[in-house]
């Protein structure tokens, strides 16, 4: 088969899982809902508090975006090891680098595209509901951010998507993931020397601040979780290359 349309055939399996669509979904859905409803609440009394930071409360809600982010990557990888469904994959893909390739590269430009919907709408939906508190576009930082913002939210798929791969299982990589995203980063804290600031949802989110705090910024900060979705993509390609369909 043709590089286009190994493309076309992972593009395919992609939309047609509900598992996979639902969760894609649910990264621009959770993220603009919940946006919407903190701002429309409480978003004028917390943007009062001295304590606030305009740029990066404005994507609070990615702390649950990104846990759709990671069903997204776990889902459209786990479907493959259900009911024989490799097997079928390498016969019709006997070479199993374009297989990988073409898996993970149509599910990041999805994860891609939607990331940066999702940032761009969560930041300027948020700030419709703040009046004179409200920051656009041209305060700095904010077109990084929500650049970076997309960019974040794809790389969280693609790290659970690696990961789903060595462990041939959605639930487990879910079962992980979302604990050490949700919980580990508070529990560490400043801990270990600052070495929290290295896990792959605190280093990422670097780039959605004004003036990120600690030694990583906000592009390198980025570098970090990027470094961490390659290690974990490089070991899937292991295992799928190394592991019996």
């Amino acid at each position: 088969m043709s590089t286009s349309a190994v493309l076309h055939s992972e593009w395919i399996k992609i939309k047609s899982l509900r598992g996979s669509v639902g969760s894609l979904v649910a990264v621009f859905v959770a993220t603009v809902a919940i946006t919407v409803l903190v701002f429309a609440t409480v978003g004028r009394a917390e943007a009062d508090n001295a304590d606030a930071e305009p740029l990066f409360d404005a994507f609070y809600a990615f702390n649950f975006g990104q846990v759709a982010a990671i069903s997204f990557g776990a889902a459209a990888v786990s479907s493959e090891y259900v009911n024989g469904a490799l097997r079928v994959s390498l016969a019709a893909v006997p070479r199993r680098g374009l297989f990988y390739g073409a898996k993970i590269a149509v599910l990041g430009a999805a994860a891609l595209l939607v990331g940066l919907v999702t940032s761009f709408t969560t930041f300027l939906g948020g700030q419709a509901f703040l009046g004179e508190y409200a920051i656009g576009l041209g305060h700095p930082g904010a077109v990084r951010a929500c650049v970076g913002g997309g960019v974040y939210l794809a790389l969280m798929a693609l790290f659970a998507a690696g990961l789903t791969a060595v462990l041939r299982s959605g639930a487990v990589v879910l079962g992980v993931l979302i604990p050490f995203t949700l919980i580990v980063p508070f529990v560490l804290g400043d801990m270990a020397g600052g070495a929290a600031q290295f896990l792959p949802d605190r280093a990422g989110q670097q780039i959605l601040h004004e003036a990120p705090d600690g030694m990583l910024g906000p592009w390198p900060g980025l570098g970090v979780t990027a470094l961490w979705a390659v290690a974990s993509l490089g070991a899937g390609w292991w295992a799928v290359r190394r592991r019996d369909a």
